[in-house]
This record gives C-alpha cells, structure tokens and sequence, in this order.
C-alpha cells in the first residue's frame, strides 16, 4: 500500500511540491545564516517525495533553547505559510474519499512544516 501510495502521491501533485521545496532550500543555502533552514526545508523535500510509511517525530536530542529560537524564527519567516499551505491542500484532498489518505499526509507534512527543529523523520516500521 506505502508503494501504490507514494507513486500516487507523486503523480498528483507530490512532485511539485518536492521542487518547491528543494528550490527553497537552495536558495537558503545562499546565505550562511540559512543553512540550517536549508536543511529543514531539504528534510521536508525528502518527506514529500514518498511521504506514506514515514512519520515525523521529535528527536531526544531536540532540548535546548537552539531548537526553539530555529522554530521561533522559522514559525515567523516560512512556518505559518507552509503549514496553511498543507492544511488547504489537506481540506482539499479531503472533500473526496478517495483524497482522505492524501489529506492526511498533508496534515502531517503540516505539522512537521510549523516546527521543522528537532524532529526526525523515520520510517513506521522502524520503531
């Protein structure tokens, strides 16, 4: 079911958001005040590419005040977007029921794209 998923997944639509966020994360490789925005941004291109079977969870290593200035930071310049963003494209995938699996990789994807510092993304089945 992962396999079927993520080949639909990346048919509509998927793919698009995997560019986008890739063409982000370069962009903020530029500087070298957003190499670590960079590399949430590249964290959550991987996520996207093949989103069913992985989930995104903190990581033990995640306390610290680091991690919440990065959030801080992150919420008020990118967070908030693409995290409304995600939830549209959830509400949208979610009229039919057919989108609800969609919807709710969306709504992952949401979460991890409010507060990217400190989690981790691992497959299900290695827990």
């Amino acid at each position: 079911m992962n396999t079927a998923g993520n080949l639909i997944w990346f048919l509509l639509g998927g793919f698009i958001i995997v560019i986008l966020y890739i063409v982000g994360s370069f962009i903020l490789f530029i500087t070298i005040i957003g190499i670590p925005f960079g590399i949430q941004t590249m964290k959550m291109a991987v996520l996207a590419i093949a989103p069913f079977g992985k989930e995104a969870i903190q990581t033990e290593r995640a306390s610290g005040c680091l991690h919440i200035l990065m959030n801080i930071i992150w919420v008020l310049f990118a967070g908030i977007e693409l995290a409304v963003t995600h939830l549209m494209l959830a509400l949208l995938f979610g009229i039919t029921i057919i989108g609800l699996p969609f919807a709710r990789q969306h709504i992952k994807m949401a979460s991890l794209a409010l507060i990217p510092f400190g989690m981790e993304i691992r497959d299900r089945s290695k827990n």
